[in-house]
Parts: structure tokens; sequence; C-alpha cells
């Protein structure tokens, strides 16, 4: 690629005059999408659900985890459009692809990150910069995304520029959004690694540069695996302290009094959402495929987070003995369904595993959560329930299992027979209608 190229590249990405195009609208992607639309760039967000793409486009927010204001401020200028096809493709600028990479059969299914590479390739014009945001194992922007993009005429690295930068979206989050969380980029050559942190820098305020695709790979794996494993050992701790009468929140409050070597992680029903049940499960699997050795401690891991639906469920039992109460037909109120608080996402949700473990014991299964007015999975289908003092009264138990922040927990308490709170967020001890994890 010649210097001028680059040089051109760099200038319409200077003064906002390049066009982008965001593959896949999902919470990463419409977050992306917006904020270049905010920042002035002409973007397409191209998305296959023509249903959500007509959403989208009527300005209708319809995707979890994206924040409103920003949406709102995007959608209101004329920099932002949505379209079902690929077409506009053909005169980006810039090409992000942030289409969902899931876990299928324990391996991973990279089907859509290919399936958006093989139609960007079609229509890739030279001069173009492409970059994966998708979470994958180390070496899929070069020895798959790569390819793919080559097979209509262009060659990555002399005719356009590719990279790899890891999405960091932590839905829900109000201290750090897109523009105040460090992005970390990595080229299949320097000059690519260079525009891509152009771009990025244009929509964050920090951007860090790696050597290679690999390592910016290899550190998005590392980030979830960390907070993975780590939840894991707090989960097999709080197990240990429920067996040996010691209140779990009290060891971790007082461990996290130390101002170094220590950080505090939080008990509770497992691990949910789209990255930290399933970006561990690359690592494990390439291990497996390239040195023929398992990644022990990240199985391991897995396993003790799947386990605890099942430990909640045991201990919500025991909690309603002691009380008298059989957990068969006992009357379970569940407060929040999704995988964390004040985001309406479901995927993996560890609260959905426990319900189902309860409903499977026999337990009658109400819920109430302000994002989900109905419940599909595990076989149960249940209708949100209205979270009023007479259905309050009615249950043997109100179970805790996400804290969105609107519930007024003091108050639910006062008029709760007991209250198992998974995730500590009453605070609460010396009540005896208060059993924590």
């Amino acid at each position: 690629m010649s210097t001028s190229a680059r040089h051109h590249l760099e200038a319409r990405l200077g003064d906002r005059t390049a066009s982008v195009c965001v593959i896949g609208q999902g919470y990463v992607g419409l977050t992306l999408a917006a904020a270049c639309a905010v920042e002035g760039f002409r973007v397409t967000g191209i998305d296959v659900d023509e249903g959500r793409v007509d959403a989208l486009a009527r300005g209708e927010l319809v995707v979890p985890g994206v924040e409103e204001p920003l949406f709102v401020q995007a959608s209101e200028s004329s920099s932002l459009r949505f379209a079902s096809d690929f077409e506009d493709v053909a005169t980006a600028d810039v090409v992000v692809i942030c289409v969902p990479t899931p876990v299928t059969d324990h391996r991973p299914d990279l089907s859509m990150v290919e399936s958006a590479a093989r139609q960007v390739g079609e229509r890739l014009r030279r001069g173009a910069l492409v970059v994966l945001e998708s979470t994958t194992y180390p070496g899929t922007t070069e020895h798959v995304v790569a390819p793919l993009l080559e097979r209509a005429r262009f060659r990555a690295g002399r005719d356009f520029w590719l990279a790899f930068s890891p999405e960091r979206i932590d839905p829900g989050n109000i201290k750090f959004g897109l523009r105040t969380t460090p992005r970390v980029v990595g080229g299949i050559e320097q000059d690519s690694t260079d525009l891509a942190a152009a771009f990025y820098g244009s929509v964050v305020d920090n951007v860090f540069p790696v050597s290679g695709c690999r390592t910016a790979e290899m550190a998005k794996l590392l980030e979830n695996t960390f907070r993975m494993v780590n939840i894991a050992l707090v989960n097999e701790l709080a197990v240990l302290c429920g067996e040996q009468g010691i209140d779990t929140w009290e060891v971790i409050e007082a461990a996290a009094t130390k101002p170094f070597g220590f950080m505090p992680f939080q008990p509770g029903p497992g691990v949910g959402g789209h990255c930290i049940p399933l970006d561990p499960t690359y690592l494990a699997w390439q291990s497996r495929r390239d040195t023929g050795r398992p990644f022990r401690l990240v199985e391991l891991a897995q396993d003790i987070n799947a386990e605890m639906p099942a430990y909640v469920t045991r201990r919500i039992s025991d909690a309603l003995a002691e009380r008298g109460v059989a957990l068969p037909k006992a009357r379970i109120l569940a407060l929040g369904v999704t995988y964390k608080p004040d985001v309406g996402d479901l995927r993996e949700s560890a609260a959905v595993a426990t319900l189902a473990q309860l409903d499977r014991r026999g337990a009658r299964i109400t819920y109430h959560d302000p994002f989900v007015p109905r419940l599909r999975s595990h076989g149960m289908s249940l209708r949100r329930t209205p979270l009023t003092r007479a259905n309050i009264e009615a249950a043997d138990a109100v179970v805790v299992l996400t804290p969105h922040s609107e519930y007024d927990l003091a108050a639910i308490t006062r008029h709760a027979r007991l209250v198992f709170d998974a995730r500590n967020a009453l605070h609460q001890r010396g009540d005896d209608r208060v059993v924590t994890l």
C-alpha cells in the first residue's frame, strides 16, 4: 500500500470525512456506530435482522445495553443510517465487524464472523481499513478473516489494512463507557495498527497499540478469563464458608482492606452474559487443539461456576426447611432474572439457571424483573409478577438473584417472611429473616 493511500485515510479520519460501516448492531456494534456518528463520521449500521434495522431506523432503541442518550443523539443527527444489506461497504473507508461469536458444543462458533467477512470481501474497496472486534481465539484475524476478505481480488497489508480491536463495553456501567475505556489495537502490520489506532482515537480517549492481532486477541481472552477464574475462587470460598458457618461477605470485606495484592470479587449464583461464561472456552479449546494440553485452571473454574445454581438452590431449600417449609410447592418470588443489574440481557443468566433448578425441585416460581416482561427458558414459561406488598407477603421466600437499582430492598424485606440474598445486596446482618449466600 502506498504512503499516499495511508496519508489519505489518515486525513479522512482526522477531519471526519471518512465513511464507516459497522457490521452487527448488537450493543457492541450499535454503541460504536452511534459514537462514530456523534463524532461526525458518516455511518451505516448493518444487521441481517430486518426487524431490528427497521426499529433502529425509526429511532427505537431495541438493543439492551446501549446508552440511550448516545443513541438519541446519533439518531437525531444526519450521520447515522441502518441497513440490512452490505452495499455501503463498497464505498466505506472503515469497516468494523462486531458480530457474535458464541460457543457451540464447547467449540468456538465463528460462522457469523465468516459470513460477515465473506460479504465484506465481495465489496471491499482498495485502501479501506477493516477491523474485527468480535471476541475470538488468537489467530482468527490473520488465518480466518484475512483469507475470506482476500478471496475476491485484494491482499491484506497490500490493498487494504486489517486489524483486531477487542470490544470492552460493559453494559450498565455508568463510570466507564466507550470513550473512557482504553482501546487495545493490533494490526497485521504496522500501518494497519497505526490506522486502527487513529480510527479508535477519534471515539475513545486512550488507545494502546500492541505488536499484532494475536496479542490483542489474547489480551481480550485474558481479561475475561481473569474475571471468570476469580469469580470461581470466591464461589468455592462461599461454599466452604457456608459449611463452616463463616460469613463469606465479611471475609471478603476484611480481605479487601489490604491496599495491595488483593482485588475483591463477589460470589453469586454463577456467571452470565456474552463474555465471561464463553470467552475462556476459546482458550481451553485452542489449548487442546494446538498443544494437546487442557487449560486446567479454566476448565476447573468453569465447572465450579456451573455448579453454583444448584448450590444456591440447596441453600434456599435449607433456609426454608429451617422454617418448616419444604421446597417442593414452596412459593418463591425471585427478584431479577437478567445476568447483571440494570441490564435487560438474559444471555447465560445464572439467575435463570437457578430458577430452573428451583422449578425442577417442585417450587412454585414467580419472578419480577423490570426488564423482562416474560421469561421462556429451560422449559419454563412465566409472566412477570407485580411487585406488590401482597405478592411479597404471600411468598415463602423472596430470592434476590439480580439486584436492580430500582428495587427498594429494605422495604421488600420488611414485608417478606424470608429473604435469600444471593448477592449481598442488602448488606444486612443480624436479621433472622435475611439469609445470604
